[in-house]
């Protein structure tokens, strides 16, 4: 169990014994009260939110893992804990695929992001349309891809009322924008280059720029995306190599699983690209990875690394999404093979194709349930959370559109030891769907503020939340 495990569910484990004793609870009714919290049993979100934690510190802060770690919605809440391997994967189409899209609902008024004890969640901004990834710059500001208005936007600061001081447009007419970096690293950029769904560009830049001070300047043309449903993946993430040398963009495929031999429309789809700051192609940096959407660099190892959707229609709880440092020349098995304990698993769909490629999968260093759709991701370096969080990674997941039961629709937290995955995730921010199944909220994008503190964007109900550490 990790020391930050420990840290909660102390407390709560405390705070459970307290209120049996007062009410005078069995054994007997403790057992059936786990069981109904794990069932997903309760009159409201926030009551089956309580019972869960609650039921998984009583037993200890068990670790959910084999067939218990795929769960749904109903399941999830601050704490719980998972560990998917590559044994514990089913056949392909042990389960019948599904259309089971999210319609998003309103926000009811008692609905509210549920987080760790010690955290608190407030309403930053609303009334945004979709926003998508977000990035801190230098001075604080935060960056929001409003892609499907084609713009960026800046939010300034955090008033006495919890919401943003300022906020601009920074640029507009833009192509399907998302990936924004800052560039060089470091108090001072010069640039902020912009990943359009079919283009890398970048404006001139000063710290506490609201708009743009120059016309964008093109640096690579990238294959061009749409929104997905036949239209292929369209998000576009760059980040920039610890040394500043290398610039990597991420390209989702255009199809589920169509052979790239076969189909043109492949090309340097599924990968990393990596090219030199001012744009000049130098090579494919990784492949086979079917959609990195929020790329990252790991502070302690200088890796990249990315979150991944995987491929879908092969049943529930088949291919799970990962989270990865991703190899430079490394094969992560898309179209023609997934992960598994000893080289890769052969899509039936592809069968019979690339053998020579079998052994050459690399298994990712996270797994997530199939279908979360997980998104932005980084790595927590502030000061603000209790100091178990630093060095762990945070990943927003979209939430599932191809599973019977509902996933994802939540935070997460990714425990590091050293800079490297533990293999396990924990629930970070939670309760994004209503008590009867339905999604009110979204997140896609997670970013630290200069303060240490969490803000976290959610295209469901068209908010960016704002997650303190306010102490015990």
């Amino acid at each position: 169990m990790t020391t930050r495990t420990l840290f909660f569910k102390g407390r709560l484990v405390v705070a459970c014994i307290a209120v049996l004793v007062a009410l005078g609870v069995t054994a007997l009714k403790r057992d059936d009260s786990r069981r109904k919290a794990v069932a997903g049993i309760g009159t409201s979100a926030a009551e089956r939110s309580a019972d869960k934690i609650n039921a998984v510190a009583a037993d200890g802060g068990k670790l959910l893992k084999g067939e218990g770690a795929y769960g749904d919605w109903r399941e999830d809440s601050p704490g719980v804990r998972r560990l998917i391997a590559p044994a514990d994967m089913p056949k392909p189409y042990a389960t019948k695929s599904v259309d089971n899209d999210a319609h998003v609902v309103s926000r009811p008024n008692n609905a509210w992001p549920q987080a760790l004890p010690g955290f608190k969640v407030d309403l930053y901004y609303t009334g945004l349309d979709q926003p998508r990834l977000i990035r801190t710059a230098p001075n604080g500001d935060l960056f929001v891809a409003i892609s499907y208005q084609n713009k960026v936007m800046v939010f300034r600061g955090v008033g006495p009322d919890g919401k943003p001081k300022e906020v601009s447009t920074f640029a507009e007419n833009l192509s399907q924008p998302f990936g924004i970096s800052f560039y060089p690293a470091g108090p001072d950029p010069k640039w902020v280059y912009i990943g359009n769904t079919d283009s890398v560009v970048r404006f001139p830049y000063q710290n506490g720029d609201l708009k743009a001070r120059g016309p964008a300047q093109k640096l690579a043309d990238l294959p061009g995306g749409g929104r997905l449903r036949g239209g292929g993946h369209w998000t576009r993430d760059v980040v920039f190599s610890k040394d500043g040398q290398h610039m990597f963009v991420s390209v989702g495929s255009h199809s589920n699983d169509d052979d790239s031999d076969t189909h043109p429309e492949e090309f340097h789809r599924a990968d990393v690209l990596e090219f030199t700051p001012d744009g000049k192609f130098e090579k494919v940096y990784a492949y086979g990875i079917r959609n990195c959407v929020g790329e990252t660099v790991n502070p302690i190892t200088g890796e990249l690394w990315c979150s991944t959707n995987e491929r879908d229609m092969l049943g529930d709880n088949l291919v799970p999404d990962y989270i990865t440092h991703v190899q430079e020349g490394g094969f992560y098995g898309w179209p023609w093979y997934y992960m598994s304990a000893n080289g890769g698993v052969q899509d039936p769909r592809q069968q019979g194709k690339h053998p020579e490629l079998a052994g050459k999968v690399i298994t990712p260093d996270i797994l997530l349930e199939p279908h979360f759709a997980s998104l932005e991701m980084l790595f927590y370096e502030g000061s603000q959370f209790p100091a178990q969080f630093r060095g762990d990674a945070i990943a927003a997941e979209h939430g599932s559109w191809n599973r019977s039961k509902r996933a994802g629709y939540e935070v997460i937290l990714l425990p590091m030891k050293n800079g490297h995955a533990t293999g396990e995730y924990e629930d970070f921010l939670t309760g994004f769907t209503t008590a009867d199944g339905h999604v009110w909220g979204r997140p896609v994008g997670v970013t630290v503020a200069n303060d240490g503190s969490l803000f976290v964007t959610d295209d469901g109900s068209g908010s960016i939340w704002h997650v303190r550490y306010v102490g015990k």
